[in-house]
């Protein structure tokens, strides 16, 4: 595998653990994470944003946003879903885009 994916999977396990202790400690609620992230989605993937992309890039854009969102959904009591778990789970979740054919 591809040394900057390892980094990549590891860099949104431990986001993914932030986000879990913040809303442990109350520093922020789940709904407030699942908020902030799908505001990030929709600008990544709006028109403007996503012009000329194909479906494939704009998964790619979209991936780390929406295993984050699966990961919020597991706040605060059960354990974090292993990184293959949620990235299965994104793609068992992902949504075609109205311009798929």
């Amino acid at each position: 595998m591809n040394v900057a994916n390892l980094q990549l999977e590891g860099l949104l396990m431990a986001v993914a653990s932030i986000n879990h202790l913040l809303v442990q400690k109350g520093v922020l609620t789940a709904e407030e994470i699942d908020q902030a992230l799908r505001k990030v989605e929709a600008g990544e993937t709006s028109e403007q944003r996503s012009e000329g992309m194909s479906a494939s890039s704009r998964d790619a854009v979209s991936f780390p946003i929406r295993l984050l969102e699966l990961a919020n959904q597991c706040q605060p009591e059960a354990d974090m879903p292993s990184f293959s778990k949620l990235a299965r789970m994104v793609g068992q979740i992902k949504e075609p885009y109205n311009d798929q054919m």
